[in-house]
């Protein structure tokens, strides 16, 4: 069924019924496919929460008993400085291999490329062995001029402790992937900016402190939220070198009283609250970056024309008439 609507200053134009619902604001037919879909989700919904429930195996009391226990929270505090400090490791070699990788000289674009395929390819869990066995390799670490004399010199079990080691080996992983994050953000910018900031005799650093990087953030922030997310979670590798994180705490608790499940299941509400937590921050972040960019639902909804029912049906009535 089809009728004929003619707007302000055009021609008539067909309209089938799917339009006119569209037009009127109301949801188009397929209800009964639609509430038997939710209706699915929701039976599937109920049973898993009603066997996390009656399940006596999942031990929720003893969970929540060490969710507060202070080993825990102990163990999430590393978890926590482990992220951050290995972010920032992550973020300065990310940000310094993606100027180098834009660099003009080939043999610096080169190297660069080289070391970013390399540490992208070499699994994160492998990279964190290396650098825990690195005295196996390098019994001891000396600085001094190549052939020459020697300056310092250190037993490598001595300076590569287990959190040296996992920041070594988190860091230079995530400085490989947000080297090409932040070179996405940075070729996201218009050259011409660039080329106009040369002419008006800026600098490189200038420009790229002043011109570049406060536009391109807007594309380096938000991957960099969930590569913050994702290295919150990938420091339970750490576990390997037998630092004691959050993961590694909860390990120890039950090799002790074998609350295996109770205990996981406790280091897991750690991870999602706190991810909750950096998830929040990341929406205010990126909408503080994208502001006067992003357009808001209520400014679509003046820019959508919308037609009442009664201007619909008048409309309707009078192309009849003039068919007629």
């Amino acid at each position: 069924m089809t009728s004929t609507i003619a707007f302000e200053g055009k021609q008539p134009s067909a309209v089938d019924d799917k339009t006119q619902s569209l037009l009127l604001g109301r949801p188009h037919k397929h209800h009964g496919a639609m509430w038997l879909t939710a209706t699915v989700v929701l039976v599937g919904v109920m049973l898993v929460t009603y066997s996390l429930v009656t399940n006596e195996r999942y031990e929720w009391d003893v969970a929540f008993s060490w969710f507060t226990s202070e080993r825990l929270f102990t163990g999430l505090l590393r978890t926590l400085g482990l992220t951050a400090i290995s972010m920032v490791v992550g973020i300065v070699v990310g940000v310094l291999l993606a100027l180098a990788r834009l660099a003009p000289n080939a043999i610096v674009a080169g190297v660069a490329a080289f070391l970013i395929w390399f540490f992208r390819g070499v699994p994160v869990f492998v990279q964190l062995l290396f650098w825990g066995f690195i005295a196996a390799i390098y019994p001891r670490i000396e600085i001094g001029v190549p052939f020459g004399p020697e300056f310092f010199s250190v037993d490598a079990n001595v300076l590569i402790t287990p959190f040296v080691a996992a920041v070594l080996g988190l860091g230079l992983n995530e400085g490989a992937y947000m080297s090409e994050i932040v070179r996405a953000g940075l070729l996201s910018v218009n050259r011409g900016q660039t080329e106009a900031a040369t002419a008006l005799g800026m600098r490189r650093f200038a420009i790229l402190t002043r011109v570049v990087l406060p536009q391109a953030m807007k594309v380096i922030v938000p991957p960099t939220g969930n590569q913050t997310i994702s290295m919150l979670k990938t420091t339970s590798l750490v576990s390997v070198l037998a630092f004691p994180e959050l993961l590694y705490s909860a390990q120890l608790v039950y090799s002790a009283n074998f609350k295996t499940i109770p205990l996981l299941i406790a280091a897991s509400m750690w991870y999602l609250v706190v991810t909750s937590i950096l998830s929040l921050g990341q929406y205010f972040i990126e909408r503080h970056y994208n502001r006067g960019t992003v357009t808001t639902r209520r400014t679509r909804q003046r820019a959508t024309p919308r037609r009442s029912k009664s201007a619909i049906a008048a409309a309707t009535t009078s192309s009849k008439e003039g068919q007629s």
